[in-house]
């Protein structure tokens, strides 16, 4: 299967094209902003790059957050799109378990969710032990611990440092965004379901009037 991957989430745009697990082409731009203007265009290259035309893509695999409320609004859209016209089903993958993705043993994703509180999820050799969740930080210290039962552990994401003197033997990788590649094979290895964004917490931003942004 020829999946195409995109991640628009964090601090990068990130495109990748598999066919099963040969990768063809992956690519990742580091940027705080301007995913929207960047997206379309590094998805042509990276399908040029790996010798395929649009047709001949066969699934489509996105983040969905949580992570900028801006960019993943932005791949989730572009991903929408991209599969209505090419009658393709679209995947979503959750940043943090394409974070912890490949990692053997304890994980714990986390990401700085700002405002005192991270974003969280534990896995198991990449069977989640928690539903994705924002805590405070000492709430998750606290569920660390719990988990952990004092085993090594690993820490993974752009927010693993706030933990990092929570547990005795941690090993930190502290990853800005996740792999596409890692998002593509998630992707691929699941039954297609209608992607919605994964919001931990409502947007800072808000509408004229005052009233929240639409889901």
């Amino acid at each position: 299967m020829i999946i195409l991957a995109l991640d628009t989430c964090l601090t990068a745009c990130s495109v990748a094209i598999l066919d099963g697990e040969r990768v063809l082409a992956a690519r990742s731009e580091p940027m705080a902003r301007g995913h929207q203007e960047r997206l379309a265009p590094l998805t042509a290259e990276i399908i040029a790059q790996a010798g395929l035309a649009f047709a001949e893509l066969e699934r489509i695999g996105v983040t969905l957050g949580p992570g900028s409320f801006t960019g993943l609004r932005v791949g989730l859209a572009f991903a929408k799109g991209l599969g209505a016209a090419l009658s393709i089903p679209v995947v979503g993958v959750g940043v943090l378990e394409a974070l912890a993705a490949g990692l053997p043993g304890l994980v714990f994703a986390v990401m700085d969710a700002k405002r005192g509180q991270i974003y969280l999820q534990a896995f198991e050799d990449g069977r989640p032990l928690m539903a994705p969740d924002a805590l405070d930080l000492g709430t998750a210290a606290a569920r660390l611990a719990e988990l952990s039962g004092g085993r090594p552990a690993t820490l993974v994401g752009p927010g693993a440092a706030l933990l990092a003197e929570v547990l005795a033997d941690v090993r930190l990788i502290a990853l800005d965004h996740p792999d596409p590649v890692a998002v593509a094979r998630l992707a691929a290895a699941r039954a297609p379901t209608p992607p919605r964004p994964l919001y931990l917490r409502a947007p800072d931003a808000k509408l004229p009037g005052g009233r929240d942004l639409p889901a």
